[in-house]
């Protein structure tokens, strides 16, 4: 037996902040939708996230992500090539940390921050 993924459920207040930052900038798709509540199933290469519209919850601490990837540099090209004005102001580009970890991060209008990583 094995643990095969981790799959987060992220709350929001308003719902759109959510598919910006997932669909809109990071070009995941969605796999399922339901309208009342706003809830959504998206997915891209493989890693699952699930979005809900849900005010009380949304009100409460705004959760930290992490995406590996392989090709760090590339998915940055691509999301600076948008035009997107999601970028964390506080690591906008790629950056090599003392940790070992290739990263940079995005930052939607509600807190929820994403940071995209890469082992070296």
């Amino acid at each position: 037996m094995k643990l095969i993924k981790v799959i987060p459920k992220i709350f929001y207040s308003d719902i759109n902040d959510g598919l910006e930052l997932f669909i809109d900038c990071l070009g995941f798709t969605v796999k399922y939708s339901e309208n009342e509540p706003a809830f959504y199933i998206i997915d891209r290469d493989g890693v699952t996230i699930s979005l809900v519209e849900d005010d009380e919850y949304a009100q409460k601490d705004r959760p930290e992500i992490r995406i590996d990837t392989d090709d760090i540099d590339t998915l940055h090209k691509e999301l600076a090539g948008k035009g997107i004005k999601l970028f964390h102001p506080n690591l906008p580009s790629v950056k090599l940390q003392p940790w070992g970890l290739k990263e940079f991060a995005l930052l939607d209008k509600s807190g929820v921050c994403v940071i995209i990583q890469q082992s070296t």
